[in-house]
C-alpha cells in the first residue's frame, strides 16, 4: 500500500499537500529512517531530531532555487530522501551508493557539500552576495547549524560577517543540547539558560495561545511574527543578554522544533523579512525512537538495530578480537596519567569517539573537551606545555587539518612539547572524502622540530604514548593510527622506551623490500602469507620505519645497499609522505634503485568498506602481493 511518503519525489509534490497533511509525511519519513538505517548503519539520531524542520523547509522554500545548507551534514538524511533520492537511501555509505553526507555532485537540491562542522554560515553568506550581485532578489539562503557545530569558531566568523552585510540569509539553530558527544562549554549553557527560563516557558505559553492553542494555526500571522518577535527579543536581551541581536542579527524563538504547523508560519513570515535572520529552535536528537532518545550519544551511530524496539543488535564480544586502537589509547592515557601527574587530556567534543571519556571518569579535573574548536584545542595544549604540563590532545586526522597553522605558529616554532594523537588516520570507511585521514603525513611532514609517528600494532602505541611522556622531551610528539582494531589480543605488556627516529626489520629478503609505516604493513605481512608456497617469499623483505621524521637514515642505507626494488607502503596520500620521503633520500644519496610507492591516489576517495577502499588504492593484501610479485619477475 502506498503511502503518503510514497507519493512525494520531489519537494514540488510535497508543496501541493495541504499543511493538515503534513505531520503524516514527518512520521512516515521518520519510520522509514529508522527502518532502512536499522540494518544499513548511519547516522542516526539527528536526522530523526531534524524530521520535522526538513519537511517544513522543503514546503515554505523553493528549493532547489532556495539554498539550504546543512551543516556537518549528519541531519540531513531526511533531505535526502525528500530530494528524489528515497530509491536509493538503503545505498547510504556504501561503495557507489548515496554519502551519509551533502553532496553537490550527487544532487542539486545539496546546495553545498558538508561533512566537518561550522561551515554553513560562511558558505550560505558567500551564496546570498553572489544572488544579490547577480540580482536575484527573491533567493532565499538558509543555513541549518546545530549547537554544537555553533561552537565552532568559523560559525561565529560568519555570523560577524554576515550581521554587516545586511544579506538575506535565514540561520537555523538547531537547539538539541548535542553535538556527538553532550555539547560543552559558556554557549551551551546560554541557550539552555534561554530554553529553560520560566519568562521564556511563561511567553512561551502565550504565544501558544497567540496562534490558536491546540488549532496549531495563528489566527493573523502578521500579528503572529511582530508579537512573537517582541516578546523574546524582549525577554533575550533582559534576561540572558541576546548574542545574536548584538551581531545585528534579527533573533526569533527558541520554538519548538517537533511543532509543524509552528514551523511552517513562522518560516513563511521570515521569508519576508530582509536582511540576516536567525531562528532558534529546540528539538531531541533521537526522536522517535525511545532509546534514541534516552541515549543519544549512543545512537549518533548505533550501528545495526531492532527497527521495532530501537534494541542494539550486538554481534557478542569475542575475547580473541584485538582491541581497537581508541581504547588502547584511552587504557594507556589513564595508566600513564597515574604516574605522570603533569599529564593532561584534550578532545575538541569527541571525548567517547577517541576514548578520553575514559580518563574523563577517573580523572574528571584532567581532561579538558573543549567543544568543536580544533584551534583552539592545539593552542590551549601550547598553553598547557609553556607551563609544564603534558597534554595528550587527541584530534580525529581530518580535523586536525583546520588547525595546521597553530601546530606551526603556536606549537612547533616555540618548540612546546605537545602530544598530538591522530585518531581515525588512513581510509576510515562509510564516512567517506571528507573523513578519511589522508593528508596528515603529507601535510606534517614539512614542519620543523615536529616528531611525526605510525605504530603498526597496539603495544606500539603504549610505547609511543610511553616515550611521548617522558621528561626532557623539546619538541611536539604526534602518534596517529587508524579507527578500529588493531592486530595484538594480548595488547597490554609491560612499557617500553622507543628509540625516537628508529625502525626495524620485520623480514629479511634479497630482492625487493616493502618499507611501510603504521598499521598498514599489517596487509604486508599478509601479503606474504599469500605469496608462501610459491617459492618466491625469501625475496622478500620487509620493515617498518615506525617514524617518519626523524627518518632512520641508517636503515634507510642498509636497504638501499642490500635491495635492488623497494616499495614503500603508507595509507596516506603518496605525494609528501612516507614514499616522498624515501624517493627524496634515494636521490639525495645517489641511489639507483628502482622505487615503487603504495598508497592513495592523487584524488578524493570516496565512501565505502576500509577493505573496499584499500582494494581500489592498491594497498590491500592481494595487491601488495600483485605488486610484490611484478617487482620479482622485473628483476
Amino acid at each position: 500500500m502506498e503511502t503518503l511518503l510514497d507519493s512525494i519525489r520531489i519537494p514540488q509534490d510535497l508543496r501541493k499537500l495541504k499543511v493538515q497533511q503534513l505531520q503524516q509525511v514527518a512520521d512516515q519519513l521518520r519510520e522509514y529512517i529508522i527502518q532502512v538505517i536499522a540494518s544499513h548503519p548511519g547516522h542516526l539520531g539527528a536526522s530523526l531530531g531534524t524530521v520535522e524542520l526538513t519537511v517544513a523547509l522543503h514546503y515554505v522554500f523553493n528549493t532547489p532555487y532556495d539554498r539550504i545548507v546543512w551543516d556537518v551534514g549528519h541531519q540531513a538524511y531526511g533531505h535526502k530522501i525528500l530530494t528524489g533520492r528515497k530509491d536509493r537511501f538503503a545505498s547510504i555509505r556504501c561503495k557507489g551508493g548515496l554519502s551519509g553526507f551533502p553532496c553537490m555532485d550527487e544532487s542539486e537540491y545539496d546546495a553545498f557539500g558538508t561533512g566537518h562542522s561550522s561551515t554553513s554560515i560562511s558558505a550560505a553568506l558567500g551564496m546570498a552576495v553572489a544572488s544579490k550581485l547577480k540580482g536575484e532578489t527573491d533567493r532565499q539562503h538558509i543555513a541549518v547549524i546545530g549547537d554544537g557545530a555553533m561552537t565552532g569558531g568559523m560559525a561565529f566568523e560568519g555570523l560577524n560577517n554576515a550581521g554587516v552585510s545586511k544579506s538575506n540569509i535565514l540561520v537555523i539553530l538547531n537547539d538539541n543540547g548535542m553535538s556527538i558527544d553532550a555539547s560543552s562549554g559558556a554557549l551551551s549553557k546560554y541557550f539552555t539558560r534561554m530554553a529553560a527560563s520560566r519568562s521564556y516557558n511563561h511567553i512561551k505559553n502565550s504565544v501558544w495561545d497567540i496562534m490558536g492553542g491546540d488549532k496549531h494555526y495563528p489566527n493573523d500571522p502578521k500579528r503572529f511574527i511582530s508579537k512573537i518577535t517582541g516578546a523574546f527579543k524582549s525577554l533575550i536581551s533582559t534576561r540572558t543578554g541576546n548574542l545574536f541581536e548584538a551581531m545585528n542579527f534579527r533573533y526569533f524563538g527558541p520554538i519548538d522544533g517537533h511543532d509543524l504547523p509552528t514551523l511552517v508560519a513562522v518560516l513563511k513570515d521570515l521569508k519576508t523579512i530582509l536582511g540576516p535572520k536567525l531562528l532558534h529552535i529546540v528539538t531531541t536528537k533521537g526522536k522517535g525512537l525511545k532509546p534514541a532518545e534516552q541515549s543519544p550519544i549512543l545512537y549518533h551511530a548505533p550501528g545495526r538495530f531492532d527497527s521495532q524496539t530501537g534494541e542494539l543488535i550486538s554481534k557478542g564480544i569475542n575475547l580473541s578480537l584485538a582491541p581497537k586502537y581508541q581504547d588502547v589509547f584511552g587504557k594507556t592515557i589513564i595508566e600513564l596519567a597515574r604516574s605522570n601527574e603533569k599529564i593532561i587530556g584534550i578532545t575538541p567534543a569527541m571525548p567517547t569517539g577517541c576514548s578520553l571519556n575514559m580518563m574523563m571518569k577517573k580523572m574528571p579535573q584532567r581532561v579538558f573537551d573543549v567543544g568543536i574548536a580544533e584551534q583552539h584545542a592545539v593552542t590551549f595544549s601550547a598553553g598547557l606545555a609553556a607551563e609544564g604540563m603534558v597534554p595528550f590532545c587527541n584530534i580525529y586526522s581530518s580535523f586536525m587539518q583546520r588547525a595546521y597553522d597553530q601546530v606551526i605558529h603556536d606549537v612547533a616554532l616555540q618548540h612546546l612539547p605537545v602530544v598530538f594523537c591522530l585518531d581515525r588516520a588512513g581510509l576510515v570507511g562509510e564516512d567517506g572524502a571528507t573523513h578519511h585521514g589522508a593528508f596528515d603525513l603529507a601535510y606534517f611532514r614539512p614542519i620543523p622540530n615536529l616528531v611525526i609517528s605510525a605504530p603498526m600494532n597496539e603495544r606500539e602505541l603504549r610505547n609511543l604514548m610511553y616515550t611521548a611522556q617522558l621528561p626532557g622531551r623539546k619538541a611536539p610528539f604526534l602518534i596517529r593510527y587508524p579507527r578500529g582494531r588493531g592486530v595484538t589480543p594480548r595488547w597490554k605488556t609491560p612499557l617500553e622506551a622507543m628509540e625516537i627516529g628508529k625502525g626495524y626489520c620485520l623480514c629479511q629478503g634479497s630482492g625487493t623490500a616493502i618499507v611501510s609505516i603504521g598499521h598498514i604493513g599489517n596487509n604486508a605481512l599478509k601479503a606474504f602469507d599469500l605469496i608462501r608456497g610459491t617459492g618466491k617469499e625469501a625475496n622478500f623483505g620487509l620493515y617498518n620505519m615506525v617514524f617518519l621524521k626523524p627518518l632512520d637514515e641508517a636503515l634507510l642505507h642498509e636497504i638501499f645497499q642490500k635491495y635492488e626494488r623497494i616499495i614503500t607502503l603508507e595509507d596516506g596520500v603518496r605525494q609528501g609522505g612516507l614514499g616522498s620521503a624515501v624517493c627524496e633520500f634515494a636521490a639525495a644519496n645517489h641511489y639507483t634503485r628502482t622505487l615503487v610507492c603504495l598508497g592513495l591516489p592523487d584524488k578524493f576517495i570516496a565512501h565505502g568498506t576500509v577493505a573496499e577502499l584499500q582494494k581500489e588504492c592498491g594497498i590491500d593484501p592481494e595487491g601488495i602481493a600483485r605488486c610484490l610479485i611484478d617487482e620479482a619477475w622485473r628483476g
